[in-house]
């Protein structure tokens, strides 16, 4: 039986990860680890673990130890903070504990925490993305006025879920939103708010091996409906972005379709997505393909996807006291 360790198991992202090793064909051992006994996603697991914060000094060592206790086969990250330190560790961790990390290089994370520089990055390739500017480079700023209009995104170059983004209608709501803060972008409105996509791909020997597109409602943030359609040129465009940014395994795109069809792509995650179980619903459960490659040597082919939509709920589970897990301070 395959051993799965994923951290990050109080939040989004890693709970939509075991939720989609259950229903994964790999036979799987779940070992979730979390610095919150309280995380949800401990109780769904065959073996719960502590951890410290991410940004705690301590974490790196933790880990260690924690892959020396379990010596998982494979180790899969379901936070974005966790991100960077094992893409630093990789492959001293993957050697010394034999196992596999599912983690992109630094520099591909680097990119895709950091808006500017997904923009940045875009443009160097050729590929359509929203008009984007430093708000400290006011020459930039203006012209983009010039160019876009309004309205304008106002957000910070490292953030999720839309947390602090602004949208601006005119020059006083824009100095409103950039007063007083610093790490901002100021983007072109990448596209109506009907027309916005989230699309996942599995990248593997320098080739999209498999790809989903969704288009997608938001609710603070996060996809809570999902439609499933024939979107071919967006698979394209999101194809392009992945054969240019290379990353390891998975990859997160989100964009919208403009007026004139072109696909404006405004954020990258290297990392599985939110919308992973969504995704495995309608027959792409990429966390098993990835497993079953990396683990079985079984080939990735582009998956059959049943037209339908994706709501998304809020779901309630009860914990017996007895079965309650302490803290690490107890």
């Amino acid at each position: 039986m395959t051993r799965v360790l994923v951290t990050g198991a109080g939040a989004v992202l890693g709970q939509g990860i075991i939720k989609s090793l259950q229903s994964a064909t790999t036979r799987c051992e779940i070992i979730a680890a979390d610095p919150n006994p309280l995380s949800l996603g401990l109780y769904w697991a065959d073996q719960a673990e502590l951890l410290p914060m991410a940004n705690d000094p301590a974490y790196p060592a933790a880990i260690e130890a924690l892959l020396d206790k379990v010596r998982p086969d494979i180790v899969l990250i379901g936070t974005d903070v966790e991100l960077g330190i094992f893409a630093e560790h990789r492959h001293e961790w993957e050697r010394k504990y034999a196992t596999r990390i599912l983690v992109s290089d630094p520099a591909t994370i680097e990119i895709a925490d950091d808006k500017y520089a997904t923009a940045r990055f875009l443009e160097s390739h050729g590929l359509d993305m929203p008009l984007s500017v430093l708000p400290e480079d006011r020459a930039a700023l203006d012209n983009l006025i010039a160019t876009a209009g309004f309205p304008l995104i106002v957000k910070p170059r490292r953030g999720a879920r839309a947390v602090g983004v602004s949208l601006v209608h005119n020059h006083a709501e824009l100095e409103q939103a950039l007063h007083g803060r610093n790490g901002l972008v100021v983007q072109q409105l990448a596209g109506p708010d009907d027309q916005e996509f989230t699309a996942g791909v599995l990248f593997f020997e320098d080739e999209v091996k498999a790809s989903i597109v969704l288009r997608r409602d938001l609710r603070d943030g996060n996809t809570y409906r999902a439609f499933v359609g024939d979107y071919p040129e967006c698979d394209e465009y999101v194809r392009a972005v992945a054969r240019a940014l290379k990353p390891y395994g998975p990859a997160n795109f989100q964009f919208r379709k403009a007026a004139d069809g072109r696909c404006r792509l405004f954020e990258i995650n290297a990392r599985f997505s939110g919308t992973t179980p969504m995704r495995a619903l309608v027959g792409f459960n990429e966390v098993d393909l990835a497993l079953r490659y990396l683990l079985e040597g079984q080939p990735i082919t582009q998956p059959a996807i049943r037209p339908g939509v994706v709501l998304r709920f809020l779901e309630e589970q009860f914990i017996e006291a007895a079965s309650l897990i302490p803290s690490a301070s107890q």
